[in-house]
């Protein structure tokens, strides 16, 4: 797998472009605005075409840009159906700019995969940012997509539309299964691993309570 990152918009979102060199098939993970030139030039760069736009949750960070990328490559839409209606009728909060709608035509469901050329990802249901979230574990690099789920030393706001505080914590408590090794690639800021998270992952699993 290669993985191409930028971070744009006014809330700094991770998007994530990844591809099979061999297959020259790749996906688009969390199109927030405005990220349409990064996925183009991405993919003309290395003569890859997308198949699918994969947003990890809805939330207007993370989607803003789904229609745009959607009608310049043919790619289809992603997104858990808990969280269809949000991409369907976006709920721009705090957005400086306006949110356009999308509609999803593939569902990413708890145990299912997300499949590009020879390349793997399955996908995790990790509700308590919201009701859809999603994390997208690579077992082949040892790369989880996080989200909004899990970030270096945090984790997704429990406070906005769709979350829940005691969904968050049997989602952290879940990915203390991963190995120390995993790396964690999030919705914002920077990456980290799994071992480096342990040790506050435990304390939420143990506790069964967001650390305060």
């Amino acid at each position: 797998m290669e993985l191409v990152h930028a971070v744009v918009g006014p809330v700094a979102t991770n998007v994530y472009v990844l591809g099979d060199p061999a297959t020259r098939e790749a996906i688009a993970i969390d199109t927030a605005i405005p990220s349409l030139a990064f996925v183009q030039r991405a993919l003309a760069e290395r003569d890859w075409t997308l198949k699918l736009i994969v947003s990890t949750h809805g939330h207007w960070d993370h989607i803003g840009e789904n229609a745009a990328v959607q009608e310049h490559t043919g790619a289809a839409i992603a997104v858990h159906p808990l969280d269809r209606q949000r991409l369907e009728e976006p709920q721009p909060l705090w957005a400086p700019f306006p949110i356009p709608p999308s509609v999803p035509a593939v569902e990413l469901a708890e145990g299912g995969e997300v499949r590009f050329g020879e390349l793997t990802l399955r996908v995790l249901h990790t509700p308590g940012h919201t009701e859809g979230s999603v994390c997208l574990l690579d077992t082949d690099s040892g790369s989880l997509f996080s989200g909004d789920t899990l970030f270096a030393g945090a984790w997704g706001r429990v406070d906005l539309p769709g979350g829940d505080p005691a969904q968050m914590v049997e989602s952290l408590a879940r990915l203390t299964e991963l190995e120390d090794l995993v790396r964690v690639l999030p919705g914002h800021g920077a990456a980290t691993t799994i071992g480096r998270e342990r040790p506050w992952l435990e304390m939420v699993r143990q506790q069964r309570r967001l650390l305060l």
